[in-house]
């Protein structure tokens, strides 16, 4: 044996040996200058010898040296912001090399609304991220490609369930009681954001492996061109178009998710002796207690898996170029029985014609999505559900899963008791089917030389067919048949239908550059939907409720940009918006923008800089709107019919009455108003760009609820137009190319984003004392924890204050006498902090060392508060309930109810780890028929964070029964053939 090892190990030193005299040659030296456009030495450039890993950098004085084998080889010489070269070496030994500017580079061209500017040219505040620079990992929802990505932009995802929605704000919020969501457009066609039922969010019909880039709109300037739609900001989506050739693309994501964190409840031996502790001479109590020990929350979640594919077909020949994409997902939830189901289908054409004077453009996006939602209720019944008590108890009534009874395990149930949360995942049945599709067509036409005309038709269909069903005997279900179950079926129609012209005029007169489009928009919406809510077995009567709903909106808009000098820009926009939603004399609503840029770049003392390679000035003013209020009909009048105990007798008969609700004839939108100032810069080659911009934001008009006027009959109160705040901050964006040579390249991004928000006006007396209550406090009917006031942030959390002894710790039931009257009432609650943080970070980190490729995501939220209501509502007086049943909880000190004390309004400020991912490029295999890569990565990597609670980013600040984010271990291959 020990022979053949060595024969083995002489037989491969000496081909190594071998392979390496026949891979000697006589080496000999080269060198070289490398200069730019304008003859001077450019230090750092890459020269390499094409299909080796032999080069050389640049020194100061734009120099290199580099051995070579033959003359046959060949030199590439690359450096940012020019041309790559290749270079034949033959017999010479000395290179004078002039790089050339590479003006594709350099004119980078960005998506705006209703065309597109150079990003030179670009005087709004505005940032695009292309398919590069997306997030990388288990990415289900398009929203995650950009989390932490850009200043002003903050995406929270809303839970940990696969597919859900994210809430996305641009510099904060802008409405109080209409949508704060922006307004999104995929390749020209703008979305609804009503949200549809069964539906995980507005955008979870587009695969995220389709997309190639996001353009954020962030100020008026830039957004006013979408008028009255615009106020909280616009995501401008566009998809990958086919190129030419001929090229088939697939990938593969497999991924395995965990809850990295659990609650800290009592298990079963704990809560057993916590109980007899407490009621030592309450057999009543104590003979409630089971044996066993059951960890509830193990019982519900699980370890769950995930996978993606895509495949695409693209490619291009003379004027034809062509896209085509079908992907699948299909991932299972850490909560059982929850499962995320899509097929997309994506179809796009790009066509010349008539010497290339008509651009035809169609997409077609299509979707099918399969859900299983469970009952997330189960999250929160985990927590509270007595742990000495089994899954199954061998009852025959209740389907044989343990619950609250009385009289024996066969008796009546406690309805409001806490319900056995694997059986509500077991008996539930909350699916649903939704199929949409969003497709547009697009013709550009050249009538004249400096004149184009072009059309968009779009239609964006929705329908979405679902039940929320529970089998009878079940404890929890009480409505329309006691115990009877639930049978719950609904449907959901969206239709959004998009007619676009357009006319752009471009002409150079000497030094100035004029981009001229004038144009015009007309959009429906419809939205109808039905349900009905029946006892499982569908035995009793009840009439399904049905609604249907249309808006339209007609638009007249126009943009200019002039260019003077290739230095001094200035945009002035113009739209005219009218819509349905509000009457005669409202219906109409003007919004403005204009903004003025100074390329300082381009000025003389700065063209031969060696430090400034890019500095341009900005500054802009705009207005904006905003109608999704809810409701498509808020300047009529609208009557509730009595129900059949509040009757009038008319002779023998009993009439149902009509009354009034409250309605203001003179709603309108809201609008706002930005001014903004921004410088963009880079620095040493571009080595260093970013940008600065500082911005104010009023909003006005806002919607509010007030009391209705004396000596009316309304019987609700009125939605009007009454509120007023604003929101103003500093964005700061940096990237940095670190290394970048034959071997490394290490580019890094940092992000940062201060908003301040404040209501300035709340009713129509200008009453600051005057305070909206909102916040439900989960669990509970009777309280609110956030509050509306005039001076104070949106959504601020009223508290009681809380008295804490000498080692700080908090007494229970005493809070602060704030107004010193000698009573504890509402009057002492104060306003304590806010839910949005004051800044939020992002950090992105990409790295590549010859075939292997790094990227690092992280982000900070820093001020920002959270509401715990899962301790809040805990006290040791209600383990056990009057109704005879036992609950569990997170371990408490806790005796007495305390759920309206600030000692729960935390510190959730947080720095997260978002995704790590790691590729490596097999390069081309089977004889070059394919580029291999296979990575994996982390998602939801490490949270830093002094908050109690399970999660510290929670939207809107309230921590109710959150379904828990998920920690993903992935898996990935991409093929190119």
């Amino acid at each position: 044996m020990k022979k053949r090892i060595y024969f083995i190990l002489y037989l491969f030193l000496v081909l190594c040996g071998v392979n390496n005299l026949y891979g000697q040659q006589a080496d000999h030296i080269i060198s070289g200058k490398v200069s730019d456009e304008n003859g001077y030495p450019v230090p750092g450039v890459t020269v390499m010898v094409l299909g080796t890993t032999k080069g050389s950098a640049t020194d100061i004085n734009g120099e290199f040296k580099l051995s070579i084998s033959n003359s046959d080889e060949v030199l590439t010489v690359s450096y940012i912001g020019y041309k790559t070269q290749q270079i034949q070496i033959g017999t010479a030994t000395h290179f004078d090399i002039s790089l050339e500017v590479d003006t594709e580079q350099l004119e980078e061209v960005v998506v705006i609304g209703y065309g597109t500017v150079q990003k030179d040219d670009a005087t709004g505040a505005l940032e695009v991220i292309d398919s590069k620079q997306f997030n990388k990992g288990a990415i289900n929802s398009p929203a995650q490609l950009i989390t932490g990505k850009v200043a002003g932009v903050a995406v929270t995802s809303n839970s940990g369930a696969p597919g859900n929605s994210s809430t996305i704000r641009i510099r904060g919020g802008a409405s109080l009681s209409a949508s704060n969501d922006p307004l999104i457009v995929i390749d020209n066609v703008p979305l609804d954001n009503t949200a549809v039922g069964g539906a995980p969010n507005i955008l979870s019909t587009l695969n995220p492996n389709d997309i190639e880039t996001f353009t954020v709109l962030k100020d008026a300037s830039a957004t006013a061109i979408y008028g009255s739609r615009a106020s909280n900001g616009v995501i401008l989506i566009t998809t990958k178009r086919g190129a030419k050739g001929f090229k088939v693309d697939y990938s593969f994501t497999g991924s395995v998710y965990t809850t990295p964190n659990r609650l800290d409840v009592y298990s079963g031996d704990e809560y057993r002796a916590l109980v007899q502790e407490r009621y030592p001479e309450s057999p009543e109590v104590t003979g409630l207690l089971g044996d066993a020990n059951t960890d509830w929350q193990d019982e519900i979640y699980q370890v769950a898996f995930g996978q993606d594919h895509n495949i695409t077909v693209s490619g291009g020949k003379n004027k034809t170029n062509y896209r085509a994409s079908l992907g699948y997902n299909n991932t299972d939830g850490v909560l059982k029985t929850y499962n995320f189901e899509r097929m997309t289908l994506s179809v796009g054409l790009d066509q010349k014609l008539f010497n290339d004077r008509l651009v035809l453009q169609v997409n077609a996006k299509g979707m099918l999505n399969n859900n299983n939602f469970a009952d997330q209720g189960a999250i929160g019944n985990a927590v509270s559900y007595d742990p000495t008590q089994p899954v199954v108890n061998g009852n025959t009534r209740w389907r044989g899963y343990t619950t609250w009874t009385k009289g024996g395990i066969d008796g009546e149930a406690i309805n409001l008791a806490t319900a056995n949360p694997v059986a509500q995942l077991a008996l539930t049945n909350n699916t649903s089917e939704v199929k949409r599709m969003i497709s547009n067509f697009k013709a550009d036409y050249k009538i004249l030389e400096n004149l184009n005309a072009s059309i968009n038709v779009g239609h964006d269909y929705t329908l979405s067919e679902g039940q929320n069903n529970v089998l009878d005997s079940t404890q929890w279900i009480s409505t329309p048949v006691v115990n009877g179950g639930r049978y719950n079926p609904y449907k959901v129609e969206r239709e959004n239908k998009l007619l676009d012209f357009y006319l752009n005029y471009n002409k150079e007169f000497n030094n100035l550059k004029l981009d001229a489009m004038l144009g015009y928009s007309w959009a429906h919406f419809y939205r109808g939907s039905s349900s009905q809510v029946l006892d499982y077995k569908q035995e009793v009567e009840n009439q399904p409720v049905v609604n249907a709903s249309e808006n339209y909106l007609v638009s007249f808009f126009g943009r200019v940009n002039a260019n003077l000098y290739d230095r001094y820009l200035l945009t002035f926009s113009l739209r005219k918006d009218g819509t349905s939603r509000f009457s005669e004399d409202n219906k109409w609503g003007t919004f403005p923008a204009a903004a003025f840029a100074w390329h300082i770049a381009n000025e003389q003392f700065l063209t031969n800089s060696d430090v400034v390679s890019d500095l341009k000035l900005r500054l802009g003013y705009g207005e904006t709107g905003q109608q999704d209020i809810g409701n498509d009909y808020p300047h009529l009048a609208t009557y509730t019919r009595s129900d059949n105990a509040s009757r009038y007798p008319f002779g023998p008969n009993y009439i149902n009455t009509l009354r009034p609700n409250g309605y203001d004839a003179n709603i309108k939108w809201e609008s706002s108003t930005t001014y903004n100032a921004g410088v963009d810069f880079g620095l040493f080659e571009n080595r260093l760009t970013g940008s600065v911009d500082v911005y104010y934001k009023e909003t006005y008009n806002l919607l509010g609820q007030v009391d209705p006027p004396a000596g009316t009959n309304f019987t609700s109160k009125l939605l009007t137009n009454v509120s007023s705040m604003n929101n103003k901050g500093v964005e700061v964006n940096l990237n940095w190319i670190a290394i970048t040579n034959e071997d490394w390249n290490w580019k890094l991004n940092a992000n940062m984003t201060y908003n301040k928000n404040e209501i300035t006006k709340l009713n129509l007396t200008d009453d600051d004392d005057y305070s909206v209550y909102v916040g439900n406090i989960g669990s509970t009917t009777d309280g609110t924890i956030q509050v509306h006031k005039v001076g104070y942030p949106a959504y601020s959390f009223l508290a009681y204050q809380q008295v804490y002894n000498a080692d700080g710790s908090p007494v229970q039931g005493a809070y602060v006498d704030r107004n010193n009257d000698g009573i504890i009432n509402d009057n002492d609650k104060y306003v304590f902090q806010k839910p949005v943080p004051d800044v939020t970070l992002g950090f992105n980190t990409w790295l590549t060392y010859k075939n292997f490729e790094l990227s690092v995501n992280t982000r900070a939220s820093l001020n920002n508060y959270v509401y715990n209501n899962i301790q809040a509502l805990n006290n040791l007086t209600s383990l056990y309930d009057s109704k005879e049943f036992l609950r569990n909880m997170p371990k408490t000190d806790f005796e007495l109810n305390s759920r309206f004390s600030d000692h729960f309004i935390e510190d959730a400020s947080f720095f997260r780890i978002d995704n790590i991912n790691l590729a490596y490029n097999l390069g081309e295999v089977f004889q070059g028929l394919a580029k291999l890569q296979v990575s994996g990565g982390i998602n939801n990597v490490l949270v830093i964070t002094n908050y109690s609670g399970l999660d510290p980013e929670i939207s809107g600040g309230l921590d109710n029964s959150f379904y828990p984010r998920t920690r993903s271990y992935l898996l990935g291959l991409r093929a190119s053939f």
